[in-house]
């Protein structure tokens, strides 16, 4: 997640008294009888590093479209800094945008690629080579000024598509998918050069992404999106930890959903979910009633996984047995599929510190599953 600087919170959205650098008011677009986005109202801050995350079709790339002016509303107002943009041609615009394809021009070195924009500005020659100089040492390129596009790797062509989009000091920099191209290991590195220059630059980026890792990594809120609405707006934590649906709860990350029935014994809920098995307990700020369908969502490290049965205690309110049907390996986790005696599947991961010389628990194993009565949320059925 992005971080603001030592000391310092960074969170306008809780300040009342903070005014957005850009809102959507009651948006909509539709393209004939589709509608992309519906009634949409969001705010977006002044040096925020903003994520749109949601599934192919949800409505995302559109929103980034009609800020870059290449879709205008069907209705509502977007405004930036106070002004509606509506009216506002693409090239006139405080905002500039960064291509998943990067659109450099190959016949130009690196730095003339970053020159480009500046020039057709009429920028005065003094200044532009200052500025083109300035975005080469931000984006760690000047020992490759002088190459040719296809003389440098992926993600040296990804800092140049950035350092020329940076060049014309933009007020807002959108990122459609600008790391898609990229290997894994390249793309997580770049996640963080990314970040860097958001903070050295102050600049409101918005990037729309599928990547759920990604949008959680660099961004300091992220929007999830759903067939053109917001499910949920939040930091990467809280989207994370507490979200506000099961839709939320199964697009971030990996969760195990159970559904039940809520008892409400005191400051605990109660989830009855199978004949014969001890209810889940949990707890709730929201308020259910009794008998009420509910979900319940917890992550499987938050499961623990044992091979003789636990005593009871705060960490382990809840117990089940069940048996191990799948192993998943992944260098640093091992997460197990277990089959409870209902049918239902939990997940339980476990970090792998030490090297593994031979597992402590294998296929078919009968095992015991904990976990505390915070470790889940409870959401309406």
């Amino acid at each position: 997640m992005a971080q603001p600087s030592a000391g310092c919170q960074f969170s306008p959205w809780t300040d009342p008294d903070e005014k957005p650098l850009i809102q959507f008011q009651s948006v909509t677009k539709s393209f004939g009888s589709f509608v992309a986005i519906d009634d949409l109202s969001l705010d977006i801050f002044e040096r925020e590093f903003f994520a749109l995350l949601g599934p192919s079709g949800c409505g995302k790339t559109t929103m980034m479209r009609m800020l870059a002016g290449f879709e205008a509303p069907s209705s509502g107002t977007i405004r930036l800094a106070g002004d509606d943009i509506g009216p506002v041609p693409p090239n006139k615009r405080a905002v500039n945008m960064m291509f998943q394809s990067y659109a450099l021009f190959p016949h130009l070195s690196v730095w003339e690629n970053i020159a480009f924009g500046l020039r057709r500005e009429g920028m005065a020659k003094h200044l532009l080579v200052d500025r083109v100089e300035e975005m080469l040492r931000l984006t760690r390129l000047e020992k490759f000024a002088r190459r040719k596009p296809h003389q440098i790797s992926g993600g040296q062509r990804q800092r140049v598509a950035l350092a020329r989009s940076l060049a014309k000091a933009p007020k807002l920099l959108l990122l459609d998918e600008p790391l898609g191209a990229l290997d894994k290991k390249l793309r997580q590195d770049t996640q963080f050069e990314l970040m860097d220059i958001q903070e050295k630059t102050g600049t409101t980026f918005v990037i729309v992404t599928h990547d759920q890792e990604e949008a959680m990594t660099v961004a300091s809120r992220v929007a999830v999106m759903d067939e053109g609405r917001l499910i949920q707006v939040d930091t990467p934590d809280r989207i994370y930890e507490a979200p506000n649906s099961v839709y939320v709860a199964d697009f971030i990350g990996d969760v195990n959903i159970i559904q039940g029935r809520a008892d409400l014994r005191g400051d605990r809920v109660h989830i009855n979910w199978a004949e014969g098995q001890p209810p889940i307990i949990g707890t709730s700020t929201r308020n259910f009633n009794k008998n009420q369908s509910v979900h319940f969502a917890i992550r499987p490290e938050k499961i623990s996984i044992w091979s003789d049965r636990p005593e009871a205690s705060d960490d382990r309110a809840n117990i089940v047995q069940g048996q191990i049907i799948d192993i998943a390996y992944l260098g640093n986790i091992s997460t197990y599929h277990v089959k409870l005696p209902n049918g239902q599947m939990l997940k339980a991961q476990t970090a792998n510190t030490r090297r593994i010389a031979r597992r402590k628990f294998t296929w078919e194993d009968t095992v015991w599953l904990s976990w505390s009565a915070t470790g889940g949320i409870l959401l309406e059925g």
